[in-house]
């Protein structure tokens, strides 16, 4: 009887469906909270294939012209991207979806821009999309991966969708970004939302609303819809009388934004050093260290996912108090920033040269060159000095006609000016590796293992497999190297491939 009046309460008060949905929607990002109920799940996505589309006729799900199209939904338009607008035409949403499901590791900097490019852009979805945002989830959980939350939550908000799936990621969106009670609002007045017994107890309590947070729990409880961990959880969260010998609570080994969260409001903050990149965002803020400050914002930039100049505005905020690591960094940077006032030429130097080194050992010589080239065109600078300020401005994009070159030249430096000026004539390459990279430029016909999605109409999915292909050449496997750069060259990504030519001759990327 009790537990009747138990699911009474929770249907008529607390607004609970009555039928017990799946806990666990589908979703390559593991971590996720377990914020929606949901009656069904998407299906499991297939493995992406380099191969000719499927011979037999697919069940294609047909809705009127004028109908929502989420999948289309992108940040930037035609106009800013370049890019055709059926880049998609040939694919099939799932094999989409599954390419951008795959794990994009070891991107350079210019393969890291493609693929924001083809994650943010405005395009026709393929012909098979419909009113489910497959496609439009996928996109999502890539740029979860990638750590650019921010991205993520804009193109949630571009697409208006009210599907819980898309929901459950801009609940956690919103805790990552600490920005919760509008979209806890929104899980409260809206119907079609089904919140899970924890974070409708956690929104309750953020409203203030402490007693139905209680009620909630114990319904839950009741019902068996919150598990052990989570009561204990939500019991400290709630503070509802625990005994003094009550034992801590152990730490999560795969926490959720919702129990980062949680575990941060009852005192237990969880160190992000260990967590996906995404949990970084939570370290941006003024009330957590300096040093937090920066460690975040340097995983984030390195990844493409924030702006390199919250980074350096954080860099030149206050004065290091310890040294190594973090505060070398640090100092680095205001000692470049003060040299190049002082107008010492004897002083930058020396400055840049140790700035240099010190975004290297982070990976972070493709920002720093791109803010720093600039401001040091016309500076007078000599022997190393001047060469890296060279080497700066063109991993910065500046043509070489438009630099003052050192007086000599390295091998290296002439290999890469021949080839991003197209003088290959001019290309004198001393190893596999750089003769992979010339080769790359002077193919004439799209690589054979990408023929057949071009012939398909799947451009669209054979500039992720390059990237992939560039990622594999990056790091030892020449032939994967020669095809990337060659497809990106002849499929109109040639300023892609003369980027990331620069990166590999420049920065130390190879294994």
């Amino acid at each position: 009887m009790k537990s009747t009046n138990l699911l009474l309460i929770a249907v008529f008060f607390l607004g609970l469906p009555l039928v017990t949905w799946a806990q666990s929607p589908l979703s390559a990002i593991d971590w996720l909270s377990d914020s929606i109920r949901q009656p069904e799940s998407l299906a499991p996505l297939p493995q992406p294939s380099d191969g000719p589309t499927n011979a037999l006729p697919e069940v294609v799900s047909v809705q009127p012209i004028e109908g929502p199209r989420p999948d289309a939904v992108g940040l930037l338009p035609l106009s800013v991207t370049g890019l055709p607008a059926d880049l998609w035409r040939g694919s099939t949403t799932s094999s989409v979806a599954a390419r951008f499901r795959s794990e994009k590791a070891n991107l350079i900097p210019a393969t890291q821009d493609l693929y924001y490019l083809l994650l943010l852009a405005e395009l026709d979805p393929p012909a098979d999309a419909n009113a489910k945002p497959q496609l439009l989830l996928a996109r999502i959980d890539a740029l979860l991966a990638m750590g650019a939350v921010e991205q993520a939550g804009a193109l949630i908000e571009r697409a208006g969708s009210d599907e819980p799936e898309v929901f459950r990621r801009k609940f956690d969106i919103a805790l990552l970004l600490q920005e919760i009670d509008p979209v806890c609002a929104q899980m409260r007045s809206s119907p079609s939302i089904s919140p899970t017994f924890t974070a409708r107890v956690y929104c309750l309590a953020r409203g203030g609303d402490w007693s139905g947070a209680a009620l909630s729990l114990e319904t839950g409880r009741a019902l068996g819809f919150v598990t052990d961990a989570e009561d204990q959880l939500l019991a400290h969260f709630l503070d509802l009388g625990l005994e003094e010998d009550t034992p801590p609570l152990p730490l999560p080994e795969r926490p959720t934004p919702l129990e980062f969260r949680i575990y941060e409001a009852i005192g237990r903050p969880l160190p992000t050093s260990g967590l996906p990149l995404a949990f970084a965002h939570s370290d941006l803020h003024s009330f957590s260290g300096w040093k937090a400050q920066i460690t975040a914002a340097e995983r984030l930039v390195r990844h493409g996912a924030l702006d390199p100049n919250h980074l350096w505005g954080l860099y030149t905020e206050q004065k290091p108090a310890a040294s190594g690591g973090v505060w070398e960094r640090a100092k680095s940077i205001q000692r470049l920033d003060a040299s190049l006032l002082s107008f010492d030429p004897a002083y930058l130097g020396p400055s840049l040269l140790q700035a240099w080194q010190d975004m290297s050992s982070i990976e972070l010589e493709v920002p720093f060159s791109r803010t720093y080239c600039a401001r040091l065109i016309g500076r007078h600078l000599t022997g190393e000095a001047a060469h890296l300020r060279f080497i700066m401005c063109m991993l910065a994009g500046t043509a070489p006609d438009q630099l003052t070159r050192p007086k000599t030249l390295s091998h290296v430096e002439e290999l890469a000016i021949a080839i991003t000026s197209g003088n290959l004539a001019d290309a004198r390459p001393e190893n596999a590796f750089e003769r992979a990279i010339v080769a790359g430029f002077t193919a004439t016909t799209i690589p054979t293992r990408l023929q057949s999605l071009v012939q398909d109409g799947r451009a669209g999915e054979a500039a992720l497999r390059a990237i992939d292909l560039l990622s594999g050449g990056a790091t030892g496997d020449l032939d994967e190297l020669t095809d990337a750069l060659a497809f990106l060259r002849l499929s109109g990504f040639d300023d892609t491939a003369r980027r990331a030519v620069i990166e590999l001759l420049f920065l130390e990327r190879r294994g």
